[in-house]
């Protein structure tokens, strides 16, 4: 580990300004992602800005929707009562996402920001054009069972490992940002970057950029959600697929009046299956609806040589959430 400067941040925009003042700076809070770059030599910050100080922990639920800071720990969110009810989909996906002393120590805001567990990105001996560009993509021609079935590239064919970003990607969630050119509202399907081109740079954020919020607006469909995890190993895995599903039911016969299926573990960010959701709207949940939905979510899939068992898999998964979402009540 290389020796850095470490800045305590006194305000947001005291943290902002440190950070855009200096091309090697990085924001840390939990440090349960940059500590382990740094430690594998994946990110070398000559200045490090803790922002743990700042005013960000806030969880508020109101009748609008749910605010959280980008400092609420992941452990504190989860395990608020109203968050249960509101939007059980986020409560699972933060309960799954990491063990215990993880979550209590992490971040809404650094989870989202997670870097991907490819192991060629996080060996540093193996070329990967996310660490840098141009070096070429060792997954390609490697093992690559992990790696996604959508949205790859012939740049980068890592997965986005944040099972956070799968629920609030369902929930409509808006980020909100501070940064040298004042403050944006991104909506979460605009925050992450396609891999194509510029494989290194994974969100839109600019540099010194920082999360200071998310925002999910109140939907009928939130309170009727569900997470579902697939993992090799039953605790403190990466999912291989998962599911954030949340639907609504109207009518005499509970027709399917709103929906939202998206998949984590598959692409370089959390992937909305637009075709599972129309093939649920306006039907009652029957067996044969899900299944069709389940058939229309990996349609446009393009697995690689070793990951497709994860086409089947997510369709599965897709059954299997939603199925345990019809027996809710």
């Amino acid at each position: 580990m290389k020796p850095f400067a470490y800045l305590r941040a006194s305000d947001v925009d005291a943290a902002v300004a440190e950070a855009a003042a200096e091309p090697g700076a990085a924001f840390v809070a939990g440090a349960t992602e940059l500590a382990n770059w740094m430690k594998d030599g994946i990110q070398s910050p000559t200045h490090v800005v803790d922002i743990n100080a700042l005013p960000l922990s806030e969880i508020i639920m109101h009748a609008d929707g749910l605010r959280l800071g980008a400092l609420a720990r992941m452990s504190d969110v989860a395990a608020r009562p109203d968050v249960r009810q509101a939007c059980p989909v986020l409560s699972e996906a933060l309960e799954l996402g990491a063990s215990a002393q993880i979550r209590n120590v992490g971040t809404i805001g650094g989870n989202l920001l997670q870097r991907t567990r490819c192991p060629y990105f996080r060996h540093t001996p193996f070329p990967c054009n996310k660490r840098i560009p141009g070096a070429g993509c060792a997954a390609l021609s490697g093992e690559h069972r992990w790696h996604a079935i959508f949205g790859a590239s012939d740049q980068c064919i890592a997965v986005h490992p944040s099972d956070l970003a799968v629920a609030l990607f369902a929930l409509d969630a808006i980020i909100h940002t501070r940064g040298p050119g004042g403050e944006r509202a991104i909506p979460i399907d605009k925050l992450y970057l396609a891999p194509a081109g510029t494989p290194d740079r994974e969100t839109v954020l600019e540099h010194g950029e920082l999360i200071v919020g998310v925002v999910i607006p109140a939907a009928p469909f939130a309170a009727r959600s569900h997470y579902l995890k697939v993992r090799e190993r039953e605790s403190y895995e990466f999912a291989l697929v998962s599911v954030a599903t949340c639907i609504e039911l109207a009518g005499p016969d509970d027709r399917v009046r709103a929906a939202r299926v998206v998949l984590g573990g598959v692409a370089y960010k959390p992937w909305r299956a637009l075709a599972a959701e129309h093939a649920l709207l306006d039907k009652p949940l029957t067996a044969e609806t899900i299944a069709g939905a389940g058939a229309a979510a990996i349609r446009e899939a393009e697995p690689l040589r070793d990951n497709a068992f994860k086409v089947p898999l997510a369709e599965r998964a897709v059954v299997r959430a939603l199925t345990t979402l019809g027996g809710r009540p």
